[in-house]
């Protein structure tokens, strides 16, 4: 898709990408051999531009247009990266500032999970993130990648899709739970349950080392990330279709994948009940 891609460009936004679009100008190939667009002030000026941008791609210089594309356009590096994402999603104890810290994190690559736990393998995260290009998360620009940063006082050069912006540039509002249901993704077992509660989860393990609250708390946050995929791609299937290039560029759904780790209800239950936690649509 990056190389259909103008709106990264000095002085384009959309309205001039969908005119050149309009006019057959359909790619970065068809801007060099025709000079832009005749009537298109500038378009003159973009010739360099182009260029650059085909040598960054050349490159695998993803930077480069993660540094000039709008957040609500950077689906369009996901078909040239997602063999190497990284789905990632935390969970915390709760407090933002220096009270808070990391208690799980989640990684999801199309075909394994990985699982980290502070005080058993959290500080393997990190490693293995660089081993990916991508990072695709939901609502991370604002709160995964900060406290990652933090956490472990590193700076995450990735090029980043946060779905939050993308999806809500598509009309999917409610959070992640509420794009879920938008998108007919189901939680099982885990339905109702929300971040507080994986604080909720992680404070009685953290007290009672009770290991059907970690396994519950790590069911919670990995089926967080196993839902970014589907999203990703129907997002920017979506996406694709409101282009020339529909039927030319959308993605195969996804395979479903099975969450390795099962919520407890009875911990459910029991936690729930004694931090009088009411669960969303059940009764108690």
């Amino acid at each position: 898709m990056l190389k259909h891609t103008f709106c990264h460009l000095p002085g384009v936004g959309a309205a001039i990408e969908k005119r050149l679009w309009d006019r057959g100008v359909l790619s970065w190939d068809d801007f060099l051999a025709r000079g832009g667009e005749p009537g298109c002030g500038v378009c003159r000026t973009l010739r360099g531009y182009v260029e650059e941008s085909v040598s960054a791609l050349h490159s695998g210089d993803f930077q480069y247009f993660t540094a000039r594309l709008p957040s609500k356009e950077h689906w369009r590096l996901f078909p040239h990266l997602k063999d190497r994402a990284a789905y990632i999603d935390i969970e915390t104890n709760g407090y933002s500032g220096p009270a808070g810290f990391i208690t799980a994190v989640s990684l999801y690559d199309g075909v394994s999970v990985r699982a980290y736990v502070r005080g058993k393998n959290l500080d393997a995260f990190v490693d293995d993130l660089a081993g990916y290009r991508l990072i695709v998360s939901y609502n991370g620009r604002a709160f995964d990648i900060p406290f990652i940063e933090r956490e472990f006082g590193v700076r995450l050069n990735h090029a980043h899709v946060d779905l939050r912006y993308l999806l809500s540039d598509l009309g999917f509002k409610g959070g992640l739970k509420g794009c879920e249901k938008g998108f007919g993704i189901e939680r099982g077992q885990l339905e109702g349950l929300d971040g507080y509660f994986a604080v909720l989860l992680w404070q009685d393990w953290a007290r009672k080392k009770n290991e059907k609250s970690l396994e519950t708390l790590l069911a919670y946050n990995v089926q967080d990330v196993l839902s970014l995929e589907p999203l990703m791609i129907g997002a920017y299937n979506m996406k694709v279709k409101a282009t020339p290039f529909a039927g030319l560029l959308e993605l195969d759904a996804p395979e479903s994948r099975v969450n390795p780790f099962r919520p407890d209800q009875r911990t459910i239950r029991r936690v729930a009940s004694e931090r009088e936690y009411t669960i969303a649509g059940a009764e108690m």
